[in-house]
C-alpha cells in the first residue's frame, strides 16, 4: 500500500464492514482523500509531495475497490450506496481518533465525499469535489450528449452479469480504453501504475463490486439525494475540474454544486478527468489555498 508514498505508513482499520489498509502520512490538519473508479488510493500519489508538509493525509480505497472489502450486495444494492461507503469512512477516521477533518474526493470518491458531508455535517469541515457535478443533476440533465460520453454510467447498471462478463472477458482493454478516452492530451499514466490499476480492477469480484457501486447510483444513491433537494450544505464547498474534461465543458460546474451548498468556490486546472495525476501542481495549491494554507 506504501508503494507510492514513500513518507507514509499503512495499517489495518477493522471497522463494522471489515478490514481496511489505510495509508497515512504528512503532518497537520487531517484530510481524507477518496479516489474514484476505476483506480485506488494511488490516484493521490503526485498529490503527497506537496501536501505532506502541511496536513495529515489519510487514504484507502474505497468499499468494493483495491484491497477493501467487497461484500455480498442486495437487491436494493445498498452495501454498495455512498451512504454506505460514508460510514465506512467515518468508522475509519473514528479508529484513528480524528474528530472533525476536511474531504477530498476524485470522482466516485467525490460521490462518496458529498455524501458523508450530508450525513455527518458536523464532522467534515471542508468539501473538495474533483471532476464531477452531483449525481442527481447529471442523471437529471441526461440527454444524448452525455449518454454518450458516460455511456458506462448506463453499461454498468445493468443486470448482472452482463457488463461484469464483458469487462471480464479483457480487462486491460477496457482499461486502457477508459483512461484514454477520459485523459487530456498529457501523457500521466506510465506503465507501472497502470499495472498496479489493473491488478487492482481485474478480479471478479472487484469488477462485479464496481458494476454494483453504479448500479446503487442508479437506484438508492437517487433515492437518498431526492431526500436532499434543497438542503444545503452549510460547509464551504470547492469545485476542481479539468479544463480539456468532459464535465467542464458541458456544466457550470460551480453553479450545480450552490445547488447543493451555500459557500461554493472553484475552477478549472489542466488536463482531463484524472485531475490529482494531470495536474497535481495546480491541484494542490488550489487545495492548500481553500483550506487556509500556504505552499
Amino acid at each position: 500500500m506504501t508503494e507510492f508514498y514513500s513518507r507514509f505508513e499503512t495499517s489495518i482499520c477493522e471497522i463494522s464492514s471489515g478490514a481496511f489498509h489505510v495509508t497515512k502520512g504528512g503532518s497537520g490538519m487531517p484530510v481524507l482523500f477518496l479516489h474514484g473508479y476505476p483506480q485506488t488510493h494511488a490516484i493521490f500519489h503526485k498529490l503527497a509531495p506537496l501536501l505532506q508538509d502541511n496536513i495529515t493525509m489519510v487514504m484507502t480505497d474505497l468499499r468494493g475497490y483495491g484491497t477493501s472489502p467487497k461484500p455480498p450486495t442486495d437487491a436494493s444494492h445498498s452495501p454498495y450506496a455512498k451512504r454506505a461507503m460514508a460510514q465506512d469512512m467515518i468508522e475509519i477516521m473514528d479508529q484513528l481518533g480524528y474528530e472533525t477533518f476536511a474531504v477530498v474526493g476524485h470522482d466516485r470518491g467525490g460521490r462518496v465525499a458529498h455524501r458523508l458531508a450530508r450525513d455527518y455535517h458536523d464532522r467534515v469541515t471542508h468539501l473538495s469535489v474533483l471532476d464531477i457535478a452531483p449525481t442527481y443533476a447529471m442523471y437529471d440533465a441526461t440527454d444524448k450528449n452525455f449518454a454518450t460520453a458516460y455511456y458506462h454510467w448506463f453499461f454498468l447498471i445493468q443486470p448482472a452479469p452482463l457488463p461484469e462478463r464483458l469487462i471480464g472477458a479483457d480487462p486491460e482493454f477496457y482499461l486502457r480504453t477508459k483512461f484514454a478516452s477520459w485523459s487530456g492530451e498529457a501523457q500521466w499514466l506510465d506503465e507501472t501504475l497502470f499495472q498496479h490499476y489493473l491488478a487492482a480492477f481485474s478480479s471478479e469480484g472487484a469488477i462485479h463490486a464496481s458494476c454494483e457501486d453504479y448500479r446503487a447510483a442508479a437506484t438508492i444513491d437517487l433515492d437518498h439525494d431526492r431526500q436532499d433537494l434543497g438542503k444545503k450544505l452549510s460547509l464551504p464547498v470547492q469545485a476542481l475540474w479539468g479544463k480539456a474534461g468532459f464535465v467542464g465543458r458541458t456544466y457550470d460546474v460551480i453553479a450545480e454544486w450552490e445547488k447543493c451548498a451555500h459557500n461554493v468556490t472553484g475552477q478549472s486546472v489542466s488536463g482531463g478527468h484524472y485531475v490529482p495525476e494531470e495536474a497535481p501542481e495546480e491541484t494542490a495549491k488550489a487545495l492548500l489555498s481553500f483550506w487556509g494554507l500556504s505552499s
